[in-house]
């Protein structure tokens, strides 16, 4: 039910208006919004000169969208890589609630959004909105296959579990990160052209990385930036309101590859260029919209599936130049620690929000599919978007603040981390992650705590581990942790059932004093 805080009253127009049951008299009803979700892939909070004062380059068009819109300071991915991010933004449920609880999907291994699982797709077509996603997708699709052996794939035959069946009518995209093969554009449900080559495989460390594949000869590595962008363009251009378009992006993952025009723009390296051109992406898409007369009433959202990549970005290159990618938060991609997945995120919506506001709270990219839920007046079912929380009232009163709830976000092992207010507690001995140190096995080796706790207000850098000496919060936060694992929600309502039992297996849940004295 909407509530009476949100919708905002214009002379002439406003939104419909319930409270209690009942419809506002002498309400014009104005169109409803179209939705934008522009997701950029490893771009760090310092990558991002709105969230950065310090850094090396400037992004205006991201920056644009904060002019009249929220910039959420302290939001986070719900993982650390990218597939569960995208599961998350997409159903409003934990990802390690999931089949795949944790690590990223590959080559062959098939779509695992279930078929019966709402998504924020399917939610505004039920709504009455036109869906397209164009982009890296990585939660998987199903090919067919010449024989037995799963690297046979057969590019001339429709894919099946494709995203026209996670609730888009129109899908344009790569399977996965555009270093995992094959390299194939899919519409719908066929590919755009057949392979005819295979590309060899760059050394890890070169930007250009990638793995060897098939290539099909319509997908050239500097132009699949340009290429989704030009095609999300004219995805804009066509549609008849109202409209969703998830653009999620394969940049600046690596491979790094530039296009020619924004090659040494950034003056420090190729990861910063690619960064540029990103920017300069989102700014197609205002151009766009406003160029269709629709920005205006336009919600969109930039975002980053999780933290920079230490290696990819090249961070001691980065450093030596002054410019730090996490923003001087510790860690990275696949981490545990802040850098792994506080992440940039900003909402414009300029007819909702006339000057730029800050908001400093805990927010998580779960929250996305709550938010349009109650933008568009879909009432969520118990078994919808159990870890949702609406930001919708922050859209009207520059004053509010979300009631206290919890965030949890994955490390790239599956460790989580929860966070409740200026706590966070991290279930892991290290980062959690494969390039920080300590890596979880490091950290075992060198004796340290089982756990982690942090005071995020007075140790913004995660420096002094708490855990041992406060034992009264760490088994409050455990035993709070441990309750919406297997509620199967941390939102109010019915107990759902999780996908597996991760990590209800972990020995934390089992016995919640065993972590205190290893």
């Amino acid at each position: 039910m909407m509530k009476r805080t949100f919708f905002f009253i214009l002379v002439c127009c406003s939104f419909l208006m319930l409270s209690c049951g009942e419809v506002k008299e002498e309400v014009e009803v104005p169109s409803r919004p179209n939705i934008v979700y522009i997701l950029a892939d490893d771009m760090g909070y310092g990558d991002v000169s709105v969230l950065n004062a310090k850094s090396k380059i400037k992004t205006p068009n991201i920056d644009l969208l904060s002019e009249t819109g929220i910039v959420f300071t302290d939001a986070h991915s719900t993982s650390a890589v990218c597939t569960p991010s995208r599961y998350s933004i997409l159903t409003g449920r934990y990802p390690w609630r999931s089949d795949i609880p944790k690590g990223v999907r590959w080559t062959n291994d098939g779509a695992f959004i279930r078929p019966e699982r709402e998504t924020v797709g399917s939610m505004l077509q039920k709504q009455g909105y036109r869906t397209g996603v164009i982009g890296k997708w990585h939660l998987g699709w199903n090919w067919v296959f010449k024989s037995e052996d799963p690297k046979e794939i057969d590019f001339s035959k429709e894919i099946s579990r494709s995203p026209n069946t996670a609730g888009f009518d129109y899908s344009y995209c790569i399977l996965a990160s555009l270093d995992i093969p094959p390299y194939v554009y899919v519409e719908n449900t066929k590919a755009t052209a057949i392979p005819d080559s295979i590309v060899q495989g760059t050394t890890i460390g070169q930007y250009g990385f990638w793995r060897t594949g098939p290539l099909a000869p319509d997908l050239r590595f500097d132009d699949v930036l340009p290429n989704f962008t030009r095609r999300a363009v004219d995805f804009i251009e066509k549609q008849e309101q109202p409209f969703f378009l998830y653009f999620p992006l394969a940049a600046p993952h690596t491979p790094i590859v530039p296009s020619k025009k924004f090659q040494g723009k950034s003056g420090v390296n190729p990861y910063l260029d690619f960064c540029l051109e990103v920017d300069w992406t989102v700014g197609e898409i205002i151009k766009a919209l406003k160029e269709k007369g629709v920005y205006d009433n336009t919600i969109v959202v930039f975002a980053s599936d999780n933290g920079s990549s230490l290696r990819s970005a090249n961070y001691p290159v980065l450093l030596s130049q002054g410019h730090n990618s996490s923003a001087g938060f510790r860690g990275s991609k696949g981490d545990i620690f802040e850098g792994g997945h506080r992440i940039p995120f900003i909402l414009s919506w300029p007819d909702q929000l006339k000057n730029k506001k800050e908001y400093d709270k805990p927010v998580s990219l779960v929250d996305f599919m709550a938010t349009m839920a109650e933008i568009t007046n879909f009432k969520l079912e118990d078994n919808m978007a159990e870890d949702s929380y609406s930001l919708v009232s922050l859209l009207n009163d520059s004053d509010k603040t979300l009631p206290d709830r919890p965030v949890i976000s994955a490390s790239s092992s599956g460790d989580l981390a929860l966070r409740e207010a200026a706590w966070k507690l991290e279930m892991c001995a290290g980062s959690g992650g494969w390039l920080s140190h300590p890596t979880n096995k490091e950290a075992k080796e060198a004796g340290l705590p089982k756990y982690q706790l942090y005071n995020l207000n007075a140790d913004l850098s995660e420096s002094y581990n708490l855990f041992e000496v406060n034992e009264k919060r760490t088994q409050e936060m455990m035993a709070r942790l441990k309750e919406y694992v297997k509620n199967g929600r941390t939102t109010p309502g019915i107990p759902q059932k999780n996908n597996t039992d991760y990590p209800e297996s972990k020995e934390w849940i089992n016995n919640l004093k065993t972590g205190l004295n290893p």
